[in-house]
């Protein structure tokens, strides 16, 4: 007995050896980033934030009020040249058009007549004051000279002035001139055309879009959200990926009968001149309500299975499959209404590829 009890301590000595040198094998390795997926990994800390409310509007791109002039002919006639296009751009004072007109004629018939009066009254008080010193005439025949002088010189400097406003040149011919540098955005005159001296309405629309105005149609049902200073971005058909950002710096108090909507403007830096007047604009109003809430890049959120999901990044050996709820996605940014704490870390690339390789 006593040599057969060392002989079952050695076998089960050796048996307790081989159980621990396969526990090992048996055991299951957890997920790990790879050092490639993990140089290429890009993570963000959930804050604490000002929830925003997001408003989006149809609208239009138009010219600054302030800085388009509108070109009105001031004399009828026969327009004789045409020298800009539609969208050109022109320098302050350059020609636009010429208007060969009976009533230039007669402005160049109130100037000869003006210069010879001068002439007339001023020979005439030269002999009136031969004649005072020679003791022919009295002295108030001296100052009525001077008198008809000063009235003949005030005359034709009128005239002379009316020829600088109106741009006037002889052979009867008005030149229509820009009277700023801007774009041509509206043109209603062509060469050989026949314009009546009581014509009303403008030839030429010249403006500055350097900056350029958003007009937004708003809804009566949105009117109270609208506030003056609110952030504003603008989107155009012609660049959908282009953002134009500015502010809301004037709410038009009147609903458009038509449309019932209110006008809102939105006042835009267009250095590149991209905008042009009347490109139709989608108009996104945002601002901040009264309250907080946890806030994460809207590309960490993965939604699956009609759920919401971020992965919580600790390290490389621990990242974690969290559900959370969404309580309001605005642009960029996601607010998270539970779920996850200020602080924590989420995943914003690569995600989803751990997202897949933790849940499958």
């Amino acid at each position: 007995m006593k040599k057969i009890i060392p002989f079952f301590l050695l076998a089960a000595l050796m048996a307790a050896s081989c159980k621990n040198k396969q526990k090992p094998d048996d055991v299951q390795k957890g997920f790990v980033l790879s050092d490639k997926m993990l140089s290429t990994t890009q993570t963000a800390v959930a804050a604490l934030e000002p929830v925003r409310n997001e408003l989006s509007f149809y609208g239009k791109i138009t010219a600054d009020n302030n800085k388009m002039i509108e070109v009105f002919p001031v004399v009828g006639g026969n327009v004789t040249k045409v020298y800009v296009e539609l969208g050109d751009y022109v320098k302050k004072g350059q020609l636009l058009a010429t208007i060969q007109s009976t009533e230039v004629a007669g402005f160049e018939k109130d100037l000869d007549d003006a210069r010879n009066d001068v002439l007339v009254a001023r020979n005439n008080l030269k002999v009136t004051q031969e004649m005072y010193e020679g003791k022919l005439n009295a002295d108030r025949d001296v100052v009525e000279a001077k008198s008809q002088l000063d009235k003949a010189e005030s005359q034709l400097h009128r005239i002379q002035e009316t020829y600088k406003i109106y741009n006037i040149r002889s052979g009867a011919t008005y030149e229509v001139r820009s009277p700023i540098s801007g774009f041509v955005i509206q043109k209603s005159i062509n060469d050989d055309m026949l314009l009546r001296s009581d014509k009303t309405d403008n030839i030429f629309d010249i403006a500055e879009i350097d900056d350029v105005w958003a007009i937004a149609n708003v809804n009566e049902s949105d009117i109270n959200q609208v506030k003056l200073g609110i952030d504003a971005s603008v989107t155009t058909l012609s660049y959908p990926d282009k953002v134009f950002s500015g502010k809301v710096d004037k709410i038009f108090n009147v609903i458009d009968p038509v449309t019932k909507a209110m006008n809102v403007r939105i006042k835009l830096n267009n250095t590149d001149y991209l905008l042009k007047p009347e490109m139709r604009a989608n108009i996104l109003m945002s601002y901040a309500e009264n309250q907080q809430m946890i806030a994460v890049p809207s590309d960490a959120v993965i939604f699956d299975k009609s759920k919401n999901y971020v992965m919580i990044f600790k390290d490389r050996h621990n990242i974690e499959t969290r559900q959370v709820e969404v309580f309001r996605q605005v642009g960029k940014t996601t607010y998270i209404s539970s779920g996850l704490q200020a602080g924590e870390k989420v995943m914003t690339t690569n995600q989803l590829l751990v997202y897949d390789a933790l849940n499958d």
